[in-house]
């Protein structure tokens, strides 16, 4: 298969070749930076799933073409598309996203994702489950779901949870773009690669151990300002209630009240239930976590504010959204707590799947 593609590779939004002993995925679709679409994500699940059982791919390397990013979330477009048309696209798309994110969190061979640019949302969840995570200099990394009125998705409320301190609760929340240095200090990446280094590096992993190959390509990474900023940030956020923590972070002021500024700008509904998410998915494996989410999911996109952050950001741009409801003090702990509720026979079953595989 070596250098081979399907014959419509130049049009494929993905792409998949052997080189030597590494299986390359590159997503190809440039002009969105790479946007995660449906047909995407059951390709890559689908080629993943049959590399992990072939004797001749030893490792995995995912990248994304052009020069502005690996990913940059899901086709919210394509998203909003579907709920305008009252479908179950994006229901679907997300089941399938989902199980790929499981599989590469489980991957049984080195999974190796060049996290240059920017990796947003949805390329969060196909880089930072990998077990061999490579930020530059350029990374812009980020879960800004808040600010289309939606929440961490693709396993991201379990990585945050993870997180030193409450910095996972504040990269949510807040929806900010971190460095490749913050990435690293969040326990999202690994290892700090120039991004000049790249091209020299893949081409070296054909025939090395990623163990190898990384190790000499990589380098000290520059100081994380997420890291600097730990001190007030747990401190602010240790709170479990969304409006105790914009208080906090008033009261600190200086950067805690530009946080508190960011917050109070994102949806309502959203922050409050992206806090409960990152509350309830302690402990938890990325299996359930992912079914939680997937009941979160389905309760935005049937309720006002996915769209409607959709049409502010991207469809319309006016970036002046109108949240129902319009202020934290009038989300309910009821609401919150009816985006958790079981959704019968449209659960995301990852765990007994497995199980029954």
């Amino acid at each position: 298969m070596a250098g081979k593609h399907s014959p419509d590779a130049a049009s494929a939004e993905v792409l998949f070749e052997l080189r030597g002993r590494l299986g390359v995925v590159t997503l190809n679709r440039p002009q969105a930076v790479n946007a995660l679409t449906a047909g995407m994500a059951s390709a890559m699940l689908e080629q993943l799933t049959l590399w992990a059982d072939d004797d001749a791919v030893a490792a995995v390397l995912v990248r994304g073409a052009g020069d502005r990013g690996l990913c940059a979330g899901g086709d919210i477009v394509a998203i909003y598309r579907d709920m305008l048309d009252g479908g179950d696209a994006t229901a679907d798309f997300w089941a399938e996203e989902y199980r790929m994110n499981a599989l590469i969190s489980g991957y049984p061979k080195p999974y190796v994702a060049f996290m240059d640019g920017l990796v947003l949302g949805g390329g969060v969840g196909i880089s930072a489950h990998g077990s061999v995570r490579i930020v530059t200099e350029r990374t812009r990394m980020g879960m800004p779901e808040t600010t289309i009125g939606f929440v961490p998705d693709v396993g991201g409320t379990l990585l945050l949870s993870r997180s030193p301190g409450e910095s996972g609760t504040h990269a949510a929340l807040t929806g900010a773009h971190l460095s490749g240095a913050d990435a690293l200090f969040l326990g999202l990446a690994d290892h700090f690669v120039p991004s000049a280094k790249l091209a020299e590096l893949a081409e070296a992993l054909e025939s090395e151990t990623p163990g190898d190959a990384v190790a000499r390509f990589a380098g000290e990474a520059p100081p994380s300002v997420l890291s600097a900023q730990q001190e007030w940030i747990d401190a602010c956020y240790s709170s479990d209630d969304a409006e105790e923590i914009v208080r906090r972070l008033r009261a600190v002021g200086g950067e805690a009240s530009d946080a508190a500024d960011t917050i109070e700008a994102k949806s309502p509904t959203a922050v409050k239930v992206a806090l409960e998410s990152l509350r309830r998915v302690r402990g938890l494996g990325l299996d359930e976590a992912l079914e939680q989410e997937y009941r979160v999911g389905l309760r935005f996109l049937a309720g006002p504010d996915f769209r409607e952050g959709i049409r502010a950001q991207v469809v319309d741009k006016d970036r002046d959204p109108h949240w129902q409801p319009a202020t934290l003090a009038e989300v309910s702990r009821g609401d919150v707590e009816s985006y958790f509720a079981p959704l019968g026979d449209r659960e995301l079953m990852l765990s007994k799947e497995r199980d029954n595989v």
